[in-house]
């Protein structure tokens, strides 16, 4: 790991930025120790941290809710490269999705970044969600796949960025002696389909009592 560059609005609290090697690994084992890390984005407009709160896991051919499910395409192939790096895409035609890629290149896995609390840079990010839409509350600002992309003006361009270079437009900063975290699991959110088995695919991960984690709301039907 590399030490980072940036504080990430964290104090004397030292932090470092992880290599390739910590990405991997499981796709469970990424998502559960992105909880609490957090992810700097870099802009001209000015500098976001967010601290992630809530994610969610997506496999491969053993996951029937993943985009990579039925193999590479043109839209998925950035979740079968090098792991380290962002796998963004549109939903729907209507808004961003931003996701971290785990494992073996080729052996597709990604984990969507669903929540986070603004930890610096809070003016900056409320104005984005302001001039996007409605935005309510702090914890409003980044809770949802959607707004959190939109709070750190994130697109179709981040795709592929590579997370692990402390000097680049985004990386990810894990503290060196993380805090106790108490850490709940569930199924995703807003998967229909086989990959709602709520047995099978608790694949949602989330710190308890934390504000800008999503409402739970099953759906049935399409998938993700």
């Amino acid at each position: 790991m590399s030490r980072s560059t940036t504080p990430s609005g964290a104090g004397t609290v030292p932090w470092q930025v992880p290599g390739p090697s910590w990405y991997a690994r499981s796709v469970h084992l990424v998502a559960r120790d992105l909880l609490g890390a957090h992810l700097v984005r870099r802009h001209p407009d000015g500098d976001v941290v967010l601290r992630i709160t809530e994610v969610e896991a997506y496999g491969s051919d053993d996951d029937p809710a993943s985009h990579a499910f039925r193999g590479p395409t043109a839209r998925n192939r950035s979740m079968f490269g090098r792991p380290g790096r962002l796998y963004v895409y549109r939903h729907l035609g209507l808004h961003h999705c931003v996701n971290v890629v785990c494992g073996a290149v080729g052996d597709a896995g990604a984990v969507l970044l669903r929540a986070g609390e603004v930890v610096d840079g809070v003016e900056l990010a409320r104005a984005r969600r302001e001039a996007a839409g409605r935005c309510d509350s702090d914890r409003q600002i980044a809770r949802g796949p959607a707004r959190l992309a939109v709070a750190l003006a994130m697109d179709l361009d981040d795709d592929t960025t590579d997370l692990t270079d402390p000097g680049g437009a985004v990386f990810v900063d894990l503290p060196v002696d993380p805090l106790p975290r108490t850490i709940a699991t569930g199924p995703r959110v807003g998967v229909g389909g086989e990959g709602a088995d709520a047995e099978r695919f608790a694949w949602r991960s989330w710190l308890v009592d934390e504000p800008s984690v999503s409402a739970y709301r099953p759906v049935a039907g399409r998938l993700r």
